[in-house]
């Protein structure tokens, strides 16, 4: 497997340095990156940075509602930076699996995917923890995957989300294989009894709580997930790439060192 690093990590470095960032990137030994922006460049120019390192843009995070609607517009963008994997990040509350717009949800992802498929990209959908709630058929994540063919949705496991959500990442991987090209790791500290909404705060989408050191993001191997185990369960899997993603910084670190710290642990590892 590759290691890449979700650009949204260090999202603050790129949107002043796109160059710089990319570099350091790499010389960190990241084998690739997943964008979630443009950074204010064009499609060119962002693939000729990314060429010159020798840097693989295997993936991007791009909003579903965009994709959607604006098709025309995202799809040549990505093709010509090279993106193999175009990922829904995230549903906003109108869209999730406990509201009656579910089904609707599921059809819009469906005809993204299938325009993903026209574009010669294969669509993924990256979870948190809100689709795993109890629907008719069971979490809303499984009736996503359950109601698209796998040709057209494949899977961006989370295994930070599916953790905070009291499921197995390892179990998780492992339901998914053969349709898991792509595995989020992520690694989190959270106080008994913290609440989960602080989360959100964290990652900058939803602000509902203060968020308070009750509950921090953390680099790869130093937070209480164990990866050994959710590494192999990616290899069973087939997942061709496993993604460092870390939404905010901690513990004194800035988020390029967060990434740097992140990448020499999953080199102790075998990665």
């Amino acid at each position: 497997m590759k290691v890449g690093v979700q650009v949204y990590s260090v999202r603050d470095f790129a949107e002043k340095d796109f160059a710089a960032t990319m570099k350091s990137i790499k010389e960190m030994g990241y084998d690739g990156v997943e964008l979630a922006g443009d950074y204010g460049l064009s499609a060119s120019e962002i693939k000729g940075v990314l060429d010159s390192l020798d840097l693989i843009p295997f993936s991007a995070h791009v909003p579903m509602v965009d994709m959607y609607e604006k098709p025309e517009e995202v799809f040549p963008f990505y093709r010509e930076i090279g993106i193999k994997y175009i990922v829904v990040p995230y549903i906003a509350e109108e869209y999730r699996p406990d509201t009656a717009a579910f089904p609707k949800t599921i059809e819009m992802i469906r005809e993204i995917g299938a325009t993903a498929k026209k574009y010669g990209m294969q669509l993924l959908y990256h979870n948190h923890d809100f689709e795993f709630v109890q629907i008719e058929g069971g979490y809303g994540l499984d009736v996503l995957y359950d109601s698209i063919p796998a040709d057209l949705l494949a899977t961006e496991l989370d295994t930070c989300w599916v953790k905070v959500a009291g499921e197995d990442p390892v179990a998780y991987v492992d339901k998914y294989a053969g349709r898991a090209p792509v595995v989020h790791l992520k690694d989190f500290y959270k106080q008994e009894g913290a609440s989960r909404d602080g989360m959100y705060e964290l990652i900058g989408i939803e602000k509902k709580v203060n968020a308070t050191a009750a509950f921090e993001f953390r680099a790869v191997g130093h937070g209480m997930q164990t990866f050994p185990p959710i590494v192999e369960a990616a290899e069973r899997a087939g997942a061709e790439w496993v993604v460092v993603e870390q939404d905010r910084p901690s513990q004194g670190l800035t988020a390029m060192e967060c990434i740097d710290i992140s990448r020499k642990y999953l080199r102790s590892i075998g990665l």
